[in-house]
């Protein structure tokens, strides 16, 4: 039982109004820093009230940028991985609550496990995937000799290579594994009467017509949230494709434009940093998750805590 008191009522309130503190004075002074032109904002005190630049900020900020581009990529990369994570979630979950084969488990924690292992810290290797994600390929036809009898045999000497750099399936498929995807849906599967999967036997469903006509069906709430979670996280990649994007002209996202807003001090001579444009963009580049999160908040929450199925 939760003791309601004024003085706690308070104490309460006043923890939220800090913590909403600690997150909006960031974004206004963001909104504020976008409202002024180059000298008010590189001028000492720092100003906490809107001017009348926003919207030329913004206007000069897209143009610059080439975000028209760079929108329409993140977009694809945003949807992919989206799609991709939640199709590849359903699968493994599907296969490690419903089948029953040796090791299920071992594979299920194998997976779990996988959540220590941020992007940061499998970079090295995911990059040389991607450069040549045959690469594996070539190195067991190596050593089981079948390029040397292909060789012999017709003089054709066999190099697998599929170069995963600047495409857009370079920057959506390292992506598309997740680990808190697969949880998430198999935590919800394991709710599922025996009762029901029984009766689709009896109805004569197999296993991929169970997933398409009842399972999914059943866990929308799941899908919406998890989709949002991963958009918010794909959209706003930043390392995975500075690393693998040299061609940013065709390929480049609106994150990492963000950054060529900001002169380098060292190449430019000591250059005013144009923060009113970066702060801009900025703001422009924070419209589409935020608005996915309100969007789907309904869902989001459903799909977190809702466990009556």
């Amino acid at each position: 039982m939760i003791e309601r008191t004024p003085m706690l009522n308070v104490l309460t309130h006043l923890i939220l109004l800090m913590g909403v503190a600690i997150m909006a004075v960031p974004l206004w002074l963001a909104f504020v820093a976008a409202t002024h032109d180059l000298t008010t904002v590189n001028t000492a005190p720092v100003e906490v009230w809107p001017g009348p630049h926003l919207r030329e900020n913004m206007t000069e900020a897209w143009v610059r940028s080439d975000f028209g581009t760079k929108f329409v990529n993140t977009f694809i990369v945003a949807i992919g991985v989206v799609a991709g994570k939640i199709l590849l979630a359903a699968i493994t979950a599907f296969s490690i609550v419903f089948f029953d084969y040796r090791g299920r488990m071992l594979i299920f924690w194998l997976i779990f496990i996988t959540l220590m292992l941020p992007l940061e810290v499998r970079i090295v290797p995911t990059y040389a995937v991607a450069a040549n994600a045959l690469q594996p390929f070539q190195v067991i036809m190596d050593w089981t000799g079948i390029s040397w009898l292909i060789r012999t045999l017709t003089g054709i000497e066999v190099t697998l290579n599929w170069n995963l750099l600047n495409s857009y399936t370079g920057l959506i498929l390292p992506l598309v594994a997740t680990a808190t995807g697969t949880f998430l849906y198999r935590q919800f599967f394991m709710t599922i009467p025996d009762e029901l999967v029984e009766a689709a036997k009896m109805d004569g469903a197999g296993p991929l017509r169970f997933l398409r006509d009842i399972l999914i069906p059943l866990s929308v709430t799941n899908m919406a949230a998890l989709a949002t979670i991963m958009f918010v996280y794909s959209w706003n990649q930043y390392l995975w494709p500075l690393l693998i994007i040299t061609d940013r002209a065709n390929y480049g996202l609106v994150v990492v434009e963000l950054s060529d807003l900001i002169p380098d001090q060292l190449t430019t001579g000591g250059g005013t940093p144009t923060w009113h444009l970066a702060m801009a963009a900025t703001l422009m580049v924070m419209v589409p998750p935020i608005l996915v999160v309100i969007l789907m908040q309904r869902w989001f929450v459903r799909g977190l805590i809702n466990t009556d199925k």
